[in-house]
Order: structure tokens, then sequence, then C-alpha cells
């Protein structure tokens, strides 16, 4: 029962497909919307060259269209300079409205067709002059480039087919055919067009595909040295957490006949430190199980500044000239501060290997009542720099670090050809603008 009432609807279909398309199509010849021609985008200062070329082109039209109806077919008068100015018109408005110049161009070859028809002699062409299927094929051109290939078929479609019925109909005794040419002509304009056209979306889409990479790549790179922050302040954490534990559970033993109050107050502060340091243990091993393979993945005690004179002498012996200079009063800081202070100086330090060899490196650590203020600085490289494989952390990381801490960090190039980077770190970070420290803590 089902197979009879089934067999129409496919036909049915069948036939009605085709009407839909071919009403889109005749849409999409009849939109003439602003759609200017691009510019180039390489090199820069030929960006106008297509805009040239075409108004260039549009001024040869013009005079070939007076050559060809004065020389060829002896109109003259006034018909000849408005043919002429409706041709070159034709191209300029395809510059900005495709279809509208292409539809202008096709009224204006139909009036040059007309205004010839009785003028034309034995062997001589028609609807077209000798070069006005040239004058007429930069506005398939213009189109092709801007018009889905779909458009572009009909465009060309529909300039063979107005060409052909004019001459199967209208043609004059004796004169020449032309179609198969212009078929020619117009099917290799329109697929010139076409790959021209394919080709600028191809370049576009890749340029937008390196942009969205070079974003990931900086987005993944922000990612990756936040969580190598966040695994060394772990420990930082852990390790204060545990001389919680010990000062709570010390603590009674070290106080004569201490209250049961205090005595459950000081087991609630150890249980809760305890339950702390466990979860920060489970989560700084999931931090380190991501990456069980990197070599800086923390499993010893993080580095402070204490460690700095043995970080010089390793950059030194690499091949830089390394001088520091302290100022102020050296004394120990939060841990926190210690290790972002001990990383700033080596990034920067091993930037300065990678890509300023040779050169001469001043770093400087002055100890304020209230800020740690650092300082690298080196002077322009003496050799060429190797190529660096990869895109490092570099700056990214040492931003990163200080904004943890609410400071602030600033590198750029000195006027000797040198660089220079230079930060400003709270001694305290708890109390930094912002909150940044106690945030950056907390969600770790």
């Amino acid at each position: 029962m089902t197979k009879p009432s089934e067999s129409p609807v496919p036909d049915a279909r069948g036939r009605s497909d085709g009407r839909p398309a071919l009403r889109g199509l005749a849409r999409d010849l009849l939109t003439l919307e602003w759609n200017p021609l691009p510019r180039m985008s390489r090199p820069r200062w030929l960006a106008w060259l297509p805009h040239a070329v075409v108004g260039y082109a549009a001024v040869v039209s013009c005079a070939l269209t007076v050559m060809q109806l004065e020389d060829h077919y002896e109109v003259s008068g006034g018909p000849v300079v408005a043919l002429a100015l409706l041709t070159g018109a034709s191209i300029v408005l395809g510059m900005f409205r495709p279809l509208a110049g292409w539809w202008l161009g096709l009224v204006t070859a139909a009036l040059i067709a007309w205004t010839i028809h009785d003028r034309v002699g034995q062997g001589q062409s028609w609807p077209w002059t000798p070069a006005g299927a040239f004058t007429f094929a930069p506005l398939i051109l213009l189109a092709a480039l801007r018009v889905p290939p779909r458009v572009t078929v009909g465009v060309v479609g529909v300039s063979v087919l107005c060409s052909g019925l004019a001459e199967a109909v209208f043609r004059p005794p004796g004169s020449q055919s032309l179609v198969a040419g212009v078929a020619l002509l117009f099917g290799f304009v329109g697929v010139l067009g076409y790959a021209l056209r394919a080709t600028r979306l191809a370049r576009g889409k890749l340029v937008e595909q390196e942009s969205l990479t070079a974003e990931e790549r900086a987005r993944r790179t922000l990612l990756e040295e936040r969580s190598r922050i966040a695994r060394e302040l772990h420990d930082v954490v852990a390790h204060h957490m545990s001389v919680i534990s010990i000062q709570a559970q010390v603590a009674p033993h070290l106080v004569e006949n201490p209250s049961e109050e205090l005595k459950e107050n000081l087991a609630g502060i150890r249980e809760n430190a305890l339950e702390a340091l466990t979860e920060l243990r489970r989560v700084l091993g999931v931090l380190r199980s991501e990456q069980p393979d990197d070599p800086q993945a923390p499993q010893h005690p993080q580095p402070t500044l204490a460690e700095l004179d043995s970080l010089v002498d390793n950059v030194r012996v690499a091949g830089l000239h390394v001088t520091t200079e302290i100022a102020g009063i050296r004394r120990p800081l939060t841990p926190g501060v210690e290790l972002t202070a001990y990383r700033i100086v080596q990034e920067a330090l091993s930037n300065c290997l990678r890509h300023a060899p040779g050169s001469r490196v001043e770093v400087g650590i002055a100890y304020g009542p209230r800020d740690l203020h650092l300082c690298v600085a080196n002077s322009a490289p003496t050799r060429r720099a190797a190529p660096s494989p990869g895109a490092g952390h570099g700056l990214l990381g040492m931003r990163e670090r200080a904004g943890m801490l609410g400071g602030e960090l600033a590198a750029g190039p000195l006027p000797d050809g040198g660089y220079e980077v230079t930060a400003v770190l709270p001694m305290d970070p708890r109390v930094s603008p912002g909150g940044s420290a106690s945030e950056t803590m907390r969600d770790s």
C-alpha cells in the first residue's frame, strides 16, 4: 500500500527542484547591492592598483568605442559620444556595484548593436563590434571577482545567450558571426575572475586562521605559565600550612595548665590546617600529573634571591658579562615575593642569552621600605642571535608573576640598542592594591 503512494512524490519534487534555484539565481542577478572592489593587501603602496587599472580600462573602452563606431560603421555625432560614455561609465560603476555595472554594460551593448544594425557591411561583425566584446569582458571579470560562482555562471550565461539570440533573430545579411569567440572569451574571463576570487578568499581565511592560531598560542602560553606559577605557590602555601599544623599541636605544651577551650581551639586549628594541607597536596598532584616530564615542575624547594649569585655565575659561564648591584638593606621576604623576584631575574637573563649574545648585562635589586625594585638591562648584542625554537613564555610570564602580587613590570628597548626589564614588587602582597595576591592565593 505504501509503494504506489510514494512513487509520485519524488517526481513532483524533482520537477519543482529547479524552479526555486532559477528564481534564486534571477534574484541574485537583480541584486544591485554595493560591493566595492577590494584593495590589494600587499604591498600596501600598491593598494589602489586594481582601481587604477579599472579606471584605465574605462578610458580605453571609451576610446575604442568611438574609434569602432566612427571608422568601421561610420556613425558620428552625439550618439557616438553618448555610447562611449555609457561604456566607460558601466566599467566605473562595476568597481562599486558589479551587477549594476554589468547590466548597464549589457544595455549599452544592445544600444550599440541597434545603432549599427543598418550600417553593417559585408563581413562586418554584429551584434558586437570587433572590440566590443573586449570592452564588455572587464564587466564580467569585475562581477566574477565579487559574486558567488553560480552568479558568475549566470552572468556569463546571460551574456552569451543574449548575443546568440540577437544574432539568431536580428542578424543583418552578410554580417560575420562572433558567437563562438564571444562565448570563449566570456567563459575564460569568468573562470579567471572565479580563480582570483577563490585565491583572495583563501588568503583571507589563511590570515584569519593565522591570527586565531597566534591568539590561541598566546592563550595557551598564558595558561601554561599560570599553571606553573600555581604549582610553585602550592608548595609555598603547603609549607606554611604544615608549620601552622605543627605550631597548633605544640602550642598547648608551651602553656601551663591550658584551658579546655584553648585546647579545643588549637585542635580545631590543627585539624583545619591538616585538611587544607591534604587538599593542597591533592591539587598539587593533579597539576604535576598534567606534565609529569616537565623539567620545570617543582619537585624541590623553590629558589629565593639568596641563590641569585649562583644564577648569575651560571649565566656568566654561558658567555654573558653580568654585574650585580644591590641597594638597601638585604633581608628575607615572604616566599611568594622571593620566588617571583627570582623567576623574573631568571627569565630576563635567559632572554639576554637568547636574544643578546655577547652583551653586557646589569642586574640591580633595591630593597625599599615597602617595595622591591628589580632591573635587568643589557647592552646591544655583539653578534647575531641564533633563531629561537618556538614561542617561550618570556614577558608574558614575568607580567603574570608581577601582577599576581599586585606589582608592575615594564620592558622595552634602550636607545643604544639594548633592552631593559624593570619590576616593582610590594614587600607585603596582602596590602597590594586591587587584591591581586589574595585573589591568586584563593584561586590557587
